[in-house]
């Protein structure tokens, strides 16, 4: 759980601090949203706000410093999305990679789940993506090894790879969930990806009660579009996971509909909206994804005003085919809020 306020002066007594990226494009009006909502559900929360931004130049090292003196502090974000330009402009890591470092920020989780009320090509779907982002193929490490020639490297290590296994066997446990499958290209890069097939069989051992099998990252592609409902918790390397976060987002109503979550040993980032979020997108209120760990009464309450808003169907945003604004439907959850107070 969070702890309480440690008498820093930006937290009351009984509230919880959390550190707020606003970030780029629809992040800034997603975060008010959330401010929004919980100051009319008197969520005891209090946000210690940092923008930090490349494309507006308001990054820099000592930035990413506060944010994370300031996470030391909160032990819980919420993030948008911090925009990573294409250009290279000497240093190969991305502010937001760099963030997932300095905090060791090794599993990102992403749930994807059908909407009750809304109807998309596959209904009543309910998988668990998990991937390792520290390593991989976003080392940053590259370099032109000959004029025309880059090399890229990925890197796997035995430490992450086990790592990311245990973290997936413990989440499924936890969450009374039945198997996991590894997703790999072991049968090409025999030794990477050997190497993380490796371990996720080492670690399945352990765990003699949970299923484990395996699948090629391809043919896993074309199941999850065939049949996404044999899949429970996948486990993967970094980049098949971003790209089959995004896959399977939209089985379920596409960027906004899906938060992403991501845990240190001791730190857990909740990101509002997943890479290519449009305009007028539900804000995805973390709370969905239990950002609140003491705030079991808050958490449902809101949660349940957000659902009983998207079953209603009369409040629809542009990202589920509707014409509602994002602050309409903020103004709907918070008129959903305390239903039970009459009116």
């Amino acid at each position: 759980g969070l702890r309480t306020g440690t008498g820093s002066d930006s937290s009351a007594e009984g509230t919880f601090q959390v550190t707020m990226l606003p970030g780029d494009g629809v992040g800034p009006e997603l975060m008010h949203a959330v401010k929004e909502v919980f100051k009319a559900g008197n969520v005891p929360v209090t946000f210690d706000e940092h923008h930090l931004s490349e494309v507006q130049n308001t990054a820099s090292e000592e930035k990413l410093d506060r944010v994370v003196d300031s996470m030391k502090e909160s032990k819980v974000a919420l993030i948008g999305k911090i925009h990573t330009p294409m250009e290279y402009k000497g240093d190969l890591a991305s502010y937001d990679m760099r963030l997932r470092r300095k905090l060791d920020l090794f599993a990102n989780v992403v749930h994807v789940k059908s909407l009750p009320g809304y109807q998309t090509r596959h209904n009543n779907l309910d998988l668990v993506i998990i991937r390792e982002q520290t390593e991989g193929e976003y080392s940053s490490l590259e370099h032109e090894s000959v004029k025309g020639v880059i090399e890229c490297l990925k890197i796997i290590t035995r430490a992450k790879s086990q790592r990311i296994a245990k973290f997936a066997f413990d989440y499924a446990t936890k969450k009374g969930r039945a198997k996991v499958t590894a997703v790999h290209k072991a049968n090409i890069m025999k030794l990477g990806d050997g190497l993380f097939l490796q371990c996720c069989k080492e670690v399945a051992e352990l765990y003699p009660k949970i299923k484990f099998d395996t699948m090629i990252i391809d043919n896993c592609c074309m199941q999850l579009v065939q049949n996404p409902y044999q899949f429970d918790v996948l486990v993967m390397p970094n980049l098949y996971g971003n790209i089959v976060d995004n896959l399977a987002a939209g089985l379920v109503g596409g960027a906004g509909v899906v938060p992403g979550e991501s845990y240190s040993a001791e730190y857990a980032v909740f990101e509002l909206v997943r890479r290519g979020s449009p305009r007028g997108t539900v804000p995805n209120l973390p709370v969905r994804a239990g950002i609140l760990g003491g705030l079991e009464y808050h958490s449902n309450m809101v949660s349940d005003a957000v659902k009983k808003v998207i079953k209603g169907g009369k409040v629809r945003t542009r990202d589920l085919g509707g014409y509602s604004t994002t602050s309409d439907f903020v103004k709907s959850v918070i008129d959903n809020l305390h239903p039970h107070y009459g009116a």
